[in-house]
């Protein structure tokens, strides 16, 4: 992966994560895909956010502004999560699916929650300690 891509998923990354700790109704963030696995030079950044409010995050724009996260390119619900994907100006592309805390239950543990775990996942925001319950469940 060339140097400049790599610094730009981390910083996307490590951008989120700082903002989620400043947010009271962020219950989680999780890293999944090919970015929690190792990144490719073709891998975008797929994120799981749990909030107590995600209505707030699917009606307005202004965080994704805030987190520098380029043009929102699909809003797409899925279940239980509605992706939002974002594309920066180098074109990167930043998903960060968006769910309400029931998406980390585990009991009963969802099985399309267990697949996108199992696939690769790194918990990065986690102060009530649900999404380690959730990786340690699958």
């Amino acid at each position: 992966m060339p140097p400049q891509r790599a610094a730009e998923i981390h910083d996307v990354i490590d951008r989120i994560t700082a903002w989620c700790g400043d947010r009271e109704d962020v219950v989680g963030l999780l890293l999944v895909g090919s970015c929690a696995r190792g990144a490719r030079p073709d891998s975008d950044v797929d994120l799981v956010l749990l909030t107590t409010d995600p209505s707030r995050y699917l009606l307005a724009d202004a965080w994704v502004a805030d987190l520098r996260l380029g043009e929102t390119v699909r809003t797409r619900s899925w279940g239980p999560v509605t992706e939002r994907r974002c594309r920066t100006a180098s074109g990167l592309e930043v998903e960060l699916a968006v769910a309400s805390p029931d998406w980390a239950r585990t009991d009963p543990l969802d099985p399309g929650t267990r697949r996108v775990v199992t696939d690769g996942a790194c918990v990065l925001h986690d102060p009530a300690g649900v999404l380690a319950a959730l990786v340690a469940a699958c």
